[in-house]
């Protein structure tokens, strides 16, 4: 065992790639998207403003919207100029304000502002939609007040009168709405996973042995799979320790729970990890097709999270695909955790929703003894080709 543990070492050093992952490659990937949600909350994001009307209303309303911090409005002199400024994403949100706005408010009618943005964006788009409906509504507020008392309305009865119901919206696990203790957490893990599983691809292609077209396995796989388990595991959760000490003592991110409780659940999401890319090696056996298909399957981990998107309005099919990722299953732990601050007994209940994934090692082991059937290096008979040149 301990000549399989040296050979190991002895492949790292040899490899600047595979160095490269267990070392500085999962730093530098967590501070660069540390520092891409840094601000904490958008600000000053484009917005086209078409004022069609030019009056003094108008006017007031988009002062009412420079006056938000998280819009920057933009004035545009024609409807089409602002729809392809938006199109080539120079700004992420449209506001028509219409040809006699001040005209159809003083008379009492209903004109119609039209509001657009990217739906691309999503989270962007989201905070516009909500940001731009809540500075106009103050606006049209104000207008709607000085209406009534014209009217001779009483003063008591005209905030009753425009907003008979107000409503209030309070996050209880982000009070600020900053994004930094949203969504940088669950990116991180999603970026774990995959450089994770990039990690352990790299180590056990290097056991393939490749003749002519075809790649076959070297003899006595399991040892040194078994090695390799045991090799990268620690070095894998040191990383993922890190995200944790970075996020909830460096950075102070509020944290209910105990991060320990969170270190168990990233074991067993990387031993789930580990018998899925085995699973996926071992039907392939080609290094190639391997990366790419691992790749393809565990790149889009943190949209099936259901973080930014429920889980409950996914598409069958992508409910199934987050079942078959580690990182969904882990989440539910880690937002229990840090907002809960659930114990040792109700992880341990969801850290039981890994049972799936030893489904696995049954098909694992029939794999595994169809591998060692395959004829090992120098018994494989090739067709040969013979000329005789007179």
């Amino acid at each position: 065992m301990r000549h399989l543990f040296r050979r190991e070492c002895k492949a790292l050093w040899h490899s600047p790639w595979q160095l490269a992952l267990v070392s500085y490659i999962p730093l530098i990937g967590v501070l660069a998207l540390w520092w891409l949600f840094s601000a904490g909350l958008p600000r000053q994001l484009p917005v086209a403003v078409v004022d069609l009307d030019n009056s003094q209303i108008s006017r007031m309303l988009t002062r009412q919207l420079s006056a938000n911090a998280v819009i920057a409005p933009r004035s545009f002199s024609n409807e089409a100029a602002a729809i392809e400024a938006m199109r080539q994403a120079q700004v992420y949100g449209l506001v028509i304000l219409p040809y006699q706005l001040r005209k159809d408010l003083l008379t009492s009618k209903q004109p119609t502002i039209d509001i657009r943005y990217n739906s691309q964006f999503l989270l962007v788009g989201k905070l516009l939609s909500s940001q731009l409906q809540l500075s106009l509504a103050e606006g049209l507020t104000q207008i709607g007040e000085v209406s009534l008392l014209l009217k001779g309305a009483n003063k008591a009865t005209v905030d009753v009168s425009l907003t008979p119901i107000s409503n209030q919206t309070t996050a209880l696990f982000n009070r600020n709405n900053n994004y930094v203790g949203f969504l940088v957490p669950p990116i991180l893990i999603a970026l774990w996973q995959l450089l994770s599983m990039l990690v352990f691809v790299n180590s056990v292609n290097a056991e393939l042995i490749p003749q002519g077209e075809r790649y076959y396995l070297a003899r006595n796989i399991w040892p040194k799979v078994w090695v390799k388990v045991l090799f990268y595991s620690p070095i894998m959760l040191v990383h993922s320790g890190f995200i944790l000490v970075w996020l909830y003592h460096y950075l102070a991110l509020p944290v209910s729970g105990s991060l320990w409780l969170l270190l168990l659940a990233q074991v067993f999401m990387l031993m789930a990890l580990w018998l899925l890319v085995l699973v996926i090696f071992m039907i392939m056996r080609d290094s190639a097709r391997t990366v790419s298909f691992c790749t393809a399957l565990f790149a889009p981990a943190f949209a099936f999270m259901g973080i930014t998107f429920p889980v409950n309005d996914m598409p069958i099919l992508a409910k199934w695909w987050r079942l078959v990722m580690p990182s969904s299953h882990y989440i539910d732990s880690h937002v229990s955790v840090v907002s809960y601050g659930v114990g040792l007994p109700q992880v341990l209940t969801q850290i039981s929703s890994y049972w799936g994934f030893l489904l696995l090692l049954p098909l694992l082991y029939v794999l595994g003894r169809q591998a060692q059937k395959i004829p090992p290096q120098g018994q494989i008979s090739l067709p040969v080709n013979l000329e005789v040149n007179r």
